[in-house]
């Protein structure tokens, strides 16, 4: 049986680290959670942005692209907010303790 353990530069520790599956901290699991309880919260703004700053006006035409840029400008500006409004806590505390 033939020893490829020094070709490559990989030690035999090196080559066993890699037969075992990676191991993820806890902080890695409670950063994700946290990042996606903000991008929830951000959807919530979102809805509530588009019903709050509806303008439909008939006086003013609008320019071609209008609705596209008003849609982004709510993205944005839900994504900013997001983290701030406290949906996001307090979902993000629901889940910790449900994983309790």
């Amino acid at each position: 049986m033939v020893d490829f353990s020094g070709i490559g530069g990989y030690s035999k520790e090196m080559l066993e680290a890699l037969k075992q599956p990676p191991k993820i901290q806890k902080t890695d699991d409670e950063t994700r959670l946290k990042e996606q309880t903000d991008a929830f919260e951000a959807l919530i703004l979102k809805y509530m942005l588009d019903t709050a700053l509806k303008t439909d006006d008939g006086l003013l035409p609008k320019a071609p692209g209008h609705d596209i840029y008003e849609s982004m400008y709510r993205d944005t500006l839900s994504e900013s907010l997001s983290g701030s409004f406290g949906f996001s806590e307090l979902l993000y505390n629901y889940l910790q303790d449900l994983q309790k």
